[in-house]
C-alpha cells in the first residue's frame, strides 16, 4: 500500500514550524522529506533479504541541520540547492547590461546560492498525494534581491516515489524579472548505509569530458577529455576518495551515472535532463555533529550526484 504522512519535525529558533512528509510505496521503499531546505533526510530501500538500508546521510534533529551550516565546510545533506548551484566566480555576473554582485560564502566566490540559500529556508508543503506513486510538493518564494539575485523567484519542487522504486525530483520556477537559476539536489548517497564508506562502491559516469577548473574549482570555459585519466568512469571503478568535478554528460542518453554496492547487490541509476552532473565525495562533520543513529560522518561517508547546469555558466 502506498501512503503519505505529514507531521511536525521541529521548530526554528523563531518558533516557525518545520513539518516533514514521509512517502511509502507499495514495495516498502520510503523517503522522508523535511521542509527545512526541502531536504531528504532518509531514503530507505528494501533489500532482497527483507531488510532495509537507509542510503542517504542526514541528521535526526532540525537543530543539527541548522548547526551543520556553521561547520568549516557545510555539507548541505539532502538539501535543495538554489538559487544557483555550484560556484559563481567572484560572486559576480552581468545580465541585460546590468552587473550584479552576489553575497560571497566560498573564498571570494558565491557557492550554492550564497550565505543563506534555498538550503536554509523553510519551504511550505503545499500538497501531497497518498495514492499510487505518492508525492509531496513544496514551495518557496525568493524575494527580489535575496542574496542580491534579481527578480522574485517562485519555486515548486515535487518529490515522487514511484511504484518502480524511482525517486523523481521535478522543479518548476517562475520569475518576475530576467534572472539566473540552477537548482539541484544535494543528497550524499551510500548504498551500504550511512555508517560506512563509499570507497568500495562502483561508479559509472556517462561522460567523456569534464570542466577544466582553477584551484578554486571555478570553470575556465575549457573542457578536458576523461579518456585514460583518473576521471574516466566509462567502465565501473571504485568511488574516488577525493573528487569535486563537473562531468559533461553524453547527450545521447539521459542516464548520468550509476552506483553499485556488491555487499547488498544494490544499484542506483541517476537520470537527468540537465547537461552536467557534479560529483563530490564527502560528508565530513569534523566530529562536531553526530549523524543519524549516532554516526560519525567522515570525508568518504557519501557521494553526491548534483545534476545541474554548469557552475559559473552566467560568466
Amino acid at each position: 500500500m502506498s501512503n503519505c504522512i505529514v507531521e511536525l519535525f521541529g521548530l526554528m529558533p523563531d518558533n516557525e514550524v518545520v513539518n516533514s512528509c514521509e512517502l511509502t510505496n507499495k514495495n516498502g521503499m520510503q523517503v522522508k522529506v523535511i521542509a527545512y531546505g526541502a531536504t531528504i533526510s532518509s531514503l530507505k530501500i528494501p533489500l532482497k533479504n527483507g531488510e532495509f538500508v537507509d542510503v542517504v546521510l542526514g541528521f535526526d534533529t532540525l537543530d543539527s541541520y541548522i548547526k551543520s551550516f556553521s561547520l568549516p565546510s557545510a555539507p548541505y545533506f539532502g538539501t535543495t540547492v538554489g538559487r544557483y548551484a555550484g560556484r559563481i566566480k567572484d560572486g559576480r555576473f552581468s545580465l541585460n547590461g546590468t552587473n550584479f554582485q552576489l553575497n560571497k560564502n566560498n573564498n571570494n566566490n558565491s557557492l550554492h546560492g550564497g550565505v543563506e540559500g534555498f538550503s536554509q529556508k523553510v519551504w511550505k508543503i503545499i500538497r501531497h498525494n497518498d495514492g499510487l506513486n505518492p508525492s509531496v510538493t513544496l514551495a518557496y518564494c525568493s524575494p527580489d534581491k535575496e542574496e542580491n539575485f534579481p527578480g522574485e523567484l517562485s519555486v515548486e519542487l515535487t518529490y515522487t516515489l514511484s511504484e518502480e522504486n524511482e525517486l523523481i525530483i521535478d522543479y518548476k520556477a517562475k520569475t518576475t524579472l530576467d534572472t539566473i537559476i540552477n537548482l539541484t539536489h544535494h543528497s550524499y548517497f551510500n548504498l551500504d548505509g550511512h555508517q560506512s564508506t563509499v570507497l568500495e562502491q562502483k561508479m559509472i559516469v556517462n561522460a567523456q569530458k569534464i570542466l577544466e577548473t582553477t584551484s578554486e574549482v571555478i570553470p575556465t570555459g575549457g573542457f578536458l577529455n576523461t579518456a585514460d585519466t583518473d576521471f574516466d568512469f566509462d567502465k565501473a571503478k571504485n568511488c574516488p576518495s577525493n573528487i569535486d568535478v563537473t562531468f559533461v554528460l553524453d547527450a545521447k542518453s539521459n542516464m548520468a551515472a550509476s552506483l553499485y554496492n556488491e555487499r547488498n547487490d544494490l544499484t542506483m541509476e541517476v537520470y537527468t535532463d540537465q547537461p552536467a552532473v557534479h560529483i563530490y565525495v564527502g560528508g565530513n562533520c569534523f566530529k562536531t555533529i553526530k549523524g543519524k543513529e549516532n554516526a560519525d560522518y567522515h570525508p568518504a561517508s557519501g557521494i553526491c550526484f548534483e545534476t545541474q547546469n554548469f557552475p559559473d555558466a552566467p560568466n
